[in-house]
């Protein structure tokens, strides 16, 4: 296969996630739109951000929000429509933006005409495109696989006694990457969307596509208790055999050729937490980035960020989005302050420790993303618990500790009912955001989150030596403590309780951004950086 040459757009972009149906609603359905979007990109286009990545569009019965997808070629019409969407991309291309859509390859949903004809008769062409196959000599399901919701990963289809498989709900069937037949439907897919000016994609569970031929059981590694949710019994198996398979690589780089004729890009999302086998996912026969996920699942635990951050960029210093937020974790104000009642104090604690390990983000090359509202400081939605709507927690006995539905409440925008959402109530059931909250107030106060989130990302931009120059991870004083040069650029990022002094980079340097307001100084010892306070500096004399 011909080597690639990276995309001139990517080198220093940052990214930002809108999960779609909450960002904006000009319909008064309470259903994010569009057009809402493509009203508010002013405002992304102000926080300093270059690529905006859209959650599904599509049509949709929604049995997991919209990734189970009815029609690629189509936008489902609370959204919107096929123009809009063209509309959209060209408006955010005038503010010299680029947009990526989600593309949802490992399973359709259970309304896609293609599961319906596969359904209907055993013997046509559709029926190849899945995964459906003979029960287990007692009957039962073909092997012990899991879906990521509860339950097995496979349900009967009782007309013909066969089982198809489904790695999240039964209305998520999992497509045969095997099969020549989808991978055609897929290529006519993004060339359907480039085609409309659409700047590339992020692959919904990109590991999951290709099951080992062998459809053999995956090995228990734990037992996750009575008590535990969906998701911790899913991972208490190795998933040997149903995800992150060898040859998912070949498939990687056939999809990535077509995004090359549009100088688009492709974007895997990507639940590989193995460092080596992630960096597989990216590279001149594969893809132009991966997300790697694990920073979003993390607590407040500083030397396992540390590491987890230094580790992979030491392997793949260029090719991965770092996030430490998505609509599938809540919101990290929340998950780094878990202890305690949730009060001004700890929020302002979580920011300060999110805004830390960002500014390290931003140091280890690749295009780092946030997740709308993150530059706001948002904590997790407060949900009505007998309103949740994520299938994680509707589907399973459980108090909904796994639900993801507190981190996908509207975007505040201001104190005015339904915060500026829409004119009436939102999709999902979440109570409003106070004014310190909102883009409005924010915008107006020099000192709030989203102006040092703005600042970070002009610091990035004004030194390139960021994300272009050659990384280095220098000695550090501490395993909470990340030091790394990039030519004139110096990073500490001193996720510890405790001020610490690094002596490893020198003395000549001069300040250039800092996460909070905590202390830093540069003397003749080296530079002093307070706790859970991470700065970037530029070489230079005093």
């Amino acid at each position: 296969m011909v080597e690639r040459t990276r995309k001139s757009w990517l080198n220093g972009a940052v990214g930002y996630e809108i999960y779609a149906r909450s960002f904006a609603d000009t319909t008064g359905d309470g259903f994010g739109d569009l057009n809402g979007i493509a009203e508010k990109l002013d405002y992304v286009k102000w926080l300093g951000i270059d690529i905006v990545w859209l959650t599904p569009i599509y049509p949709s019965p929604d049995h997991d929000h919209g990734y189970d997808v009815a029609d690629y070629k189509a936008v489902r019409a609370e959204h919107g429509t096929v123009a809009d969407a063209e509309a959209l991309v060209e408006r955010a291309h005038s503010l010299d933006l680029k947009v990526l859509f989600d593309i949802v390859p490992n399973h359709t949903s259970s309304d896609h005409a293609w599961f319906q004809k596969a359904i209907a008769d055993p013997t046509s062409p559709e029926r190849a495109m899945y995964l459906f196959r003979d029960p287990a000599p007692d009957g039962g399901p073909p092997n012990n696989w899991v879906s990521h919701f509860g339950g097995p990963a496979w349900t009967l289809d009782e007309a013909s006694g066969q089982y198809y498989c489904h790695l999240f709900v039964a209305e998520q069937p999992d497509l045969d990457w095997r099969n020549p037949d989808v991978l055609d439907a897929f290529d006519d897919i993004y060339r359907f969307w480039f085609e409309r000016g659409v700047d590339g994609f992020r692959i919904d569970v990109a590991h999951g596509l290709l099951k080992h031929p062998s459809f053999a059981d995956n090995p228990k590694v734990s037992d996750p208790g009575p008590n535990a949710g969906p998701l911790a019994h899913f991972f208490s198996y190795d998933h040997k055999f149903d995800m992150d398979q060898d040859d998912n690589v070949e498939i990687f780089g056939r999809w990535q050729a077509i995004a090359d004729e549009y100088d688009a890009t492709l974007l895997a999302e990507s639940g590989v937490t193995d460092h080596h086998r992630l960096a597989r996912y990216v590279g001149p026969n594969a893809l132009d980035l991966s997300f790697y996920l694990k920073p979003g699942w993390l607590e407040w635990d500083p030397a396992t960020l540390i590491r987890e951050h230094l580790d992979l960029a030491e392997i793949e210093p260029d090719g991965i989005s770092w996030v430490i937020s998505n609509h599938d974790q809540p919101r990290p104000v929340s998950r780094f302050t878990r202890s305690g009642p949730f009060d001004d104090t700890r929020s302002a604690t979580g920011i300060a420790r999110s805004l830390a390990v960002t500014t390290l983000q931003m140091a280890l090359g690749g295009v780092p993303f946030l997740y709308y509202g993150e530059e706001l400081g948002l904590v997790d939605a407060a949900i009505d618990p007998d309103k949740r709507q994520d299938p994680v927690a509707t589907r399973n006995d459980s108090d909904g500790g796994e639900a993801r539905d507190v981190a996908r409440s509207p975007m505040p925008w201001d104190s005015s009912p339904f915060n500026g959402f829409s004119t009436t109530d939102s999709w999902i059931a979440s109570e409003e955001r106070p004014l310190h909250e909102t883009v409005e107030a924010q915008r107006a106060d020099e000192s709030s989150p989203v102006y040092r989130y703005r600042k970070l990302i002009e610091a990035r931009k004004a030194m390139p030596d960021m994300y272009e120059a050659d990384f280095e991870r220098l000695d550090s004083p501490s395993d909470e403590v990340a030091v790394v040069r990039r030519g004139s650029v110096l990073v500490i990022a001193n996720l510890s309780a405790e001020e610490v002094t690094v002596t490893s980079a020198g003395s000549d340097w001069v300040l250039a951004f800092a996460s909070s307001d905590g202390p830093c100084a540069v003397d003749a010892s080296g530079v002093t950086v307070g706790p859970e306070l991470s700065v970037i500096l530029s070489a230079g004399s005093r």
